[in-house]
């Protein structure tokens, strides 16, 4: 356990060695324990709880990590849910059995809400509100949520923050971001999935959760966004009562799309909530670029006067100009088939290149694309959800990297469209997304969105030629000093390299070989340079191997 502590400086970011081997010893029963060896070496060993149950070694190592994150709780949970949106690292397989990761836990034992309430907003629930609940309609990992009433007569809910998850969480992201820092220097497979940055982001995710006053802000956002429009409606917050761990939310009185079996309606209602519902979204998309992130049956509520209702806003992306170019990009392509257009945004948008080669990747996005179109059967839209599962399957194959909102942005209209399909089976959001794409393309070429491109292209010269000078001048005084230098990065090349040196060591040993075995250098063996014909053989060695690894490269990988 010292020698963990002392590497990488975990010792002054963890505290709790009970914890750290709860997670080593969680990890390894369930099947994680090679690549743990890599990092601990023998001290695994030492930590390891039991070996693993035969039930759970013949489950999937998909199945195997889902229920290794459950165990662990509240944090993992939270990080499964979060792998889940991220296909294009983990695969289809994976992100899919994480999507089954839940969050619903038993609540806190009787009044320690109410001493939340009383801690946080300075006085006894029974004094702040007219009524209150002390038994909570729903139970999370991180919170549970009460009915109450204002004593100005507004029905609203109350959702507290579970009791010292903020210390466990913390503790939890650190063994995480160490984890995942010895994981990136130890076990050279996991280098490119960027497992540091991964956790950095969702450090930064979490934090932001146990804030309760953001998920307040976003509500006030999304209203403001909103305002006006009757057909959807976002829980009013009352910021007197809410603080960091208190948040105090209207409360609306509909039926959870969750609950919709039980309701009987026209079916033509159905399709036209369903609608309403989805444009809802795309209208954050493509207007505001401030979206919902979790649209989940849950989530979303039928209002009398078939008003939408959204809750829950703890979980939001905002979109920066070009990543929603390229969703506009990307649906446009799947919207007329146009597999370059696709081929185009994801290549462009990701930080890495298709390992198998553009044409490749091309080949595979037109394929998928052709059974997108066939799935239209009758004038019924093809399977969004199939389709991201099937974007996300070609982006893992080629070992792509896409930014972390564009991975959520695919996964929010996947769920998107399961959720509005509760309502009506053949709802089709292909065909609710057209004229918002095409309404994108338009708006690119308008003189007002030119003139913005215009302004900030001429920003950027402006600066360019602002630090030009003062740059020229740092090289040419690093150059007369001799103390400028040039660092070179390069990805994958280390076959290529590797390659191009064998073969010049090949070619070198056949020349010398060749002028050993002209001049008849001594030894001799039957009138032939002994030193010549060894050099010929391991030529011949080294020039069938080179050609080997030759066409291994070239073969098609799945």
């Amino acid at each position: 356990m010292d020698w963990l502590f002392a590497h990488q400086g975990l010792g002054r970011r963890v505290r709790n060695t009970r914890r750290v081997r709860e997670v080593v010893g969680v990890a390894a029963r369930y099947g994680f324990a090679d690549p743990l060896r890599a990092v601990l070496g023998r001290r695994l060993s030492r930590w390891r709880q039991g070996s693993t149950p035969q039930d759970v070694a013949q489950q999937s190592a998909a199945v195997r990590f889902r229920l290794a994150l459950a165990e662990l709780s509240t944090t993992f949970i939270k990080f499964g849910q979060m792998l889940s949106t991220r296909a294009d690292l983990v695969g289809e397989e994976v992100a899919g059995e994480l999507a089954r990761l839940q969050n619903d836990t038993a609540p806190d034992s009787p009044g320690v809400a109410e001493a939340t309430i009383e801690a946080e907003l300075g006085a006894a629930p029974a004094t702040l509100f007219a009524s209150f609940d002390p038994v909570p309609f729903a139970s999370a990992s991180i919170a549970q949520v009460h009915y109450a009433r204002l004593h100005s007569g507004e029905r609203v809910v109350v959702k507290v923050q579970r009791q010292g998850i903020g210390a466990r969480i913390d503790t939890d992201l650190s063994i995480l971001a160490d984890l995942a820092e010895l994981a990136e220097r130890h076990i050279g497979d996991a280098r490119r999935y960027h497992p540091v940055a991964v956790v950095r982001q969702f450090t930064k995710t979490m934090t932001g959760e146990l804030d309760f006053r953001r998920e307040l802000r976003n509500m006030q956002r999304f209203r403001a966004n909103f305002a006006g429009e009757p057909h959807v409606r976002f829980p009013a917050p009352f910021p007197e009562f809410s603080t960091r761990r208190v948040l105090t939310m209207e409360r609306l009185e509909g039926v959870l799309v969750s609950q919709m079996k039980r309701r009987t309606a026209p079916e033509d209602e159905l399709l036209e909530f369903a609608r309403r519902g989805a444009r809802v979204y795309l209208d954050m998309i493509f207007r505001d670029g401030f979206y919902h992130a979790d649209p989940h049956p849950g989530n979303l509520m039928l209002l009398p006067g078939e008003v939408v209702g959204v809750l829950d806003c703890g979980m939001v992306q905002r979109l920066d100009d070009d990543l929603r170019e390229w969703i506009e990009d990307l649906l446009g392509g799947v919207v007329h088939g146009d597999a370059t257009a696709v081929t185009t945004a994801l290549a462009e948008l990701s930080t890495s290149s298709p390992v198998l080669g553009r044409q490749r990747l091309a080949f595979d996005v037109a394929e998928l694309l052709d059974d997108f179109a066939e799935q239209a059967v009758g004038g019924a839209g093809g399977d969004i959800g199939v389709l991201v599962g099937g974007l996300m399957q070609v982006v893992h194959r080629h070992h792509l990297m896409l930014p972390p909102g564009a991975s959520l942005l695919l996964r929010m209209l996947a769920v998107l469209e399961g959720t509005v399909r509760l309502l009506h089976p053949s709802f089709s959001l292909v065909e609710v997304v057209e004229p918002y794409a095409a309404a994108a393309v338009r708006r690119r070429y308008t003189p007002g969105h030119v003139w913005r491109e215009l302004q900030g292209g001429a920003r950027e010269w402006q600066r360019l030629l602002r630090s030009l000078p003062g740059d020229l001048n740092e090289m040419v005084r690093r150059t007369r000093a001799g103390t400028l230098s040039v660092h070179l990065e390069h990805r994958r090349l280390d076959p290529v390299v590797n390659r191009l040196v064998l073969g010049l060591l090949t070619s070198s040993l056949l020349l010398g070989s060749s002028l050993l075995w002209s001049m008849h250098a001594p030894p001799l063996v039957g009138g032939v340079s002994l030193f010549g014909a060894i050099g010929y053989v391991l030529a011949l060695v080294m020039g069938l191997s080179l050609w080997r690894r030759a066409k291994r490269s070239e073969e098609p990988q799945d």
